[in-house]
């Protein structure tokens, strides 16, 4: 039982108080708010000045390259590094290393990618480095230890591309809350406990793995209060107020982010608890609007300069450098009751006061019940910045409470009380060029999978097609499962996230996430093949590398049932296989139909499709229409989408949307009210979640010109955002094919 006092006083007890649960504290304290944006403030000077430093820090970035310095003589731990500073007016403290954007090697997911990281870059490794991992192995040794050969040909050959084999998984969300509610020392009291009931069961494979990451959980909680205490700050108690609430659950996303360099480290779902205690501290005259915002300011300083160390061909994946700090805002309680607050548009102000950044990751939780207030100021935030992305809490609500947070990009769980398994995504588009070749690889012509004869004679018949193509994506699944299971078996093993777990329940519920892309180019290909006529064409040794395409067929995009019942009933035959294979430790299936902007790589690792997309060309982005096909309009676009079942994609239907501003309104008052209409029509036919990107294509092609004079431009584009500036030209070139919608 935590004792109260100065530290509670103020707040409404609850079961919060006996139990380690952040969300009954927030559902007893918060306050609603269903006003408008009339009573924020504007950045303070303090503020300005550390704007402009850590503008200047970016400015030096680029100019060498992207990255500005790594620390090459240490490995990256909670412990490593002496405290690192802004300015010596930082509200809220803490870098990953000691200097801001310095880079640190983690070596645990591979050091292989640690050591090209660095070399890529003019940095070389300090030989001690290389002393330690004589004698201890890193999760990539493990993996390509255990995988098969077929494994590796999916993976050399892009059937499954972005596997986290050679660096940390992410997508794992600690309820970073926990530290400034409950101060360390009382989450060290709590592991203990979980460890004597541990010692009363059978000592299984489970159950002795468990003990030992508990045990490493309550270390991790150790070397946390020792890196806070660098800072001067106390972290064994809980927060005092709403800056030391700020700052104790800030020290524990950073100590997550020094540990781990997991694909995406996403914040969680943090506002709505600050406000509580921004609200008491306001009302006891210690702070006012402008030192809330102020506070706000700087932790949002803070996170845009979180860096992680990556390798040329990881960028190329994931282009643009992210981190995916994802926080998620707003949202409606179970009990009918709004969770926006007023730090739910201060978080968002953060893009006037700083301006506009793909970092954090801001993500609306958007609800038909949302206050309209609210409504309004995300629509205007879009317009202004193109800095917010928004998924449907309605759809994930009822299935995981309202106390989740969107991990990555796009995928909900239970914060503190789920994790996830990230698994990259399988190449759709590829697979059907497989299956009509007859397990030969259509760029290098060699042999993979499931062997049979190929349709390379006359028109391709749909219904014989599609039944191949059924076999090969149940061969697929089986050894996609396979792959991701010595994954996430070796991550474990070697690079287990100790203080990002130590912030979790003891006994979580696991999710495996798996993916999907080239989904419309499928779904074109085979709405070709049934309803045009469609020949293959072989080259000399009888691969099947090209199409003619006789006649019209309906194209996804265009809320047209023909083709769209295909794509929907894809992911669902594709999810449906997924589940018939065990998961390591028991883990749920889940899917998501995102790339991220691999969609470029993936086109460049396939060959040209029976839709009459070219070998090498770009794939549109998650699940997005393909470039150009959606002509009926922005709505009949976004219908097309909303149809995928978000029951069989819980790990989230990605979709990036362009809009010309003009389309919706000749006005900013009318713009904003038919955005906000645009995007509860959306959610009203069940689409799960919106890129909202409004530009003029000519605005992109002068920064596509000379990006060098657009550094902070920013554009959403698949799953979260990047400055446009640092993409690389074929990325560039890739958003510009888009469709930007003209009519609604």
């Amino acid at each position: 039982m935590l004792k109260t006092g100065n530290f509670y006083d103020g707040f409404i007890s609850g079961k919060w108080q006996s139990e380690i649960d952040v969300a009954d504290f927030i559902k007893q304290n918060y306050k609603p708010y269903e006003g408008d944006s009339s009573f924020l403030s504007d950045a303070t000077q303090r503020t300005k000045r550390a704007r402009e430093k850590m503008e200047s820090l970016f400015l030096q970035e680029r100019q060498k390259g992207g990255v500005l310095d790594i620390d090459v003589d240490n490995v990256s731990t909670v412990v490593s590094y002496e405290p690192g500073y802004l300015t010596d007016e930082d509200i809220i403290l803490g870098f990953q290393t000691d200097k801001p954007l310095k880079r640190g090697v983690n070596p645990f997911g591979g050091l292989r990618m640690a050591v090209d990281s660095c070399k890529a870059y003019g940095y070389k490794v300090n030989p001690k480095i290389f002393e330690h991992f004589k004698y201890a192995a890193t999760h990539n040794d493990g993996v390509f230890r255990a995988y098969t050969d077929e494994m590796r040909a999916l993976r050399k050959y892009g059937l499954i591309t972005g596997l986290p084999d050679a660096y940390g998984r992410g997508r794992i969300i600690g309820d970073y809350r926990r530290v400034a509610l409950y101060g360390v020392d009382r989450l060290i009291e709590a592991k203990k406990s979980d460890m004597q009931s541990l010692a009363r069961i059978r000592m299984n494979d489970e159950n002795i793995r468990l003990r030992e990451e508990v045990f490493c959980q309550i270390e991790s909680l150790e070397q946390l209060k020792i890196m806070a205490s660098s800072y001067g700050c106390d972290i064994s108690k809980p927060a005092m107020d709403a800056k030391q609430a700020v700052q104790w659950t800030y020290f524990a996303y950073l100590a997550s982010i020094k540990e781990s360099n997991g694909a995406a480290m996403s914040l969680g779902r943090v506002g709505t608890f600050f406000d509580i205690y921004f609200e008491r501290d306001m009302k006891n005259g210690i702070l006012d609007e402008t030192s809330v915002q102020e506070i706000m300011d700087d932790f949002v300083i803070k996170l845009r300069m979180s860096r992680q160390l990556r390798t040329p061909e990881y960028n190329e994946l994931f282009a643009g450098d992210p981190t995916w700090v994802t926080e998620s805002i707003g949202g409606m309680g179970i009990d009918g009751r709004t969770l926006v607050t007023k730090t739910s548009f201060r978080i968002l102000h953060t893009l006037y006061n700083l301006g506009a950044s793909p970092e954090p990751n801001l993500t609306v939780l958007w609800s038909q019940s949302l206050p309209e207030g609210f409504k309004n100021y995300c629509a205007k935030v879009s317009l202004d910045t193109s800095s917010i992305q928004y998924e449907n809490d309605d759809l994930m609500r009822p299935i995981s409470g309202d106390d989740y947070g969107i991990a990555c990009c796009v995928s909900s769980m239970k914060i503190g009380k789920q994790m996830q398994f990230f698994g990259a995504r399988c190449n759709l588009a590829k697979l059907l060029l497989l299956s009509i070749n007859g397990g030969r690889e259509e760029l290098h012509d060699v042999k993979i999978g499931l062997q049979t004869d190929a349709f390379d004679k006359g028109v391709l018949e749909f219904d014989k097609v599609y039944k191949r193509y059924r076999e090969y994506i149940k061969w697929l699944a089986e050894v996609y499962v396979d792959t991701m299971n010595v994954i996430h078996y070796m991550h474990d093993k070697y690079a287990y996230e100790k203080i990002m777990l130590s912030l979790h329940d003891t006994n979580i519920e696991r999710l495996m996430a798996f993916g999907v892309a080239g989904l419309s180019i499928v779904a074109d290909s085979l709405s070709a093949i049934k309803y045009a006529k469609v020949y293959p064409i072989v080259n000399s040794n009888g691969l099947v590398i090209d199409y003619k395409i006789e006649g019209d067929y309906p194209k996804y995009g265009n809320d047209d049932d023909r083709v769209d019942s295909i794509a929907r009933d894809l992911v669902e035959v594709f999810y449906k296989e997924l589940t018939n294979s065990p998961t390591y430790r028991g883990a749920k299936h889940t899917l998501s139909v995102l790339t991220i902007t691999s969609n470029v790589v993936y086109g460049q690792k396939t060959g040209t499709t029976p839709c009459g997309r070219k070998s090498g060309q770009p794939f549109a982005p998650g699940a997005n229409p393909y470039h150009g096909r959606d002509e009926n309009g922005a709505v009949a676009s976004l219908n097309s989408v909303a149809k995928l079942a978000y029951t069989c994609c819980k790990d989230g239907i990605s979709n990036t949307f362009s809009v010309v501003p003009s389309t919706l309104g000749k006005n900013n008052v009318d713009r904003q009210t038919n955005l906000v209409s645009l995007i509860d029509g959306y959610f009203d036919k069940k689409g799960h979640h919106i890129n909202i990107n409004a530009y003029n294509r000519e605005d992109l092609l002068k920064a596509n010109e000379r990006p060098e004079d657009y550094p902070n431009l920013t554009i959403r584009v698949s799953g979260y955002a990047v400055k446009f500036a640092a993409l690389s030209k074929k990325h560039r070139e890739e958003v510009l094919a888009r469709t930007f919608h003209n009519k609604l």
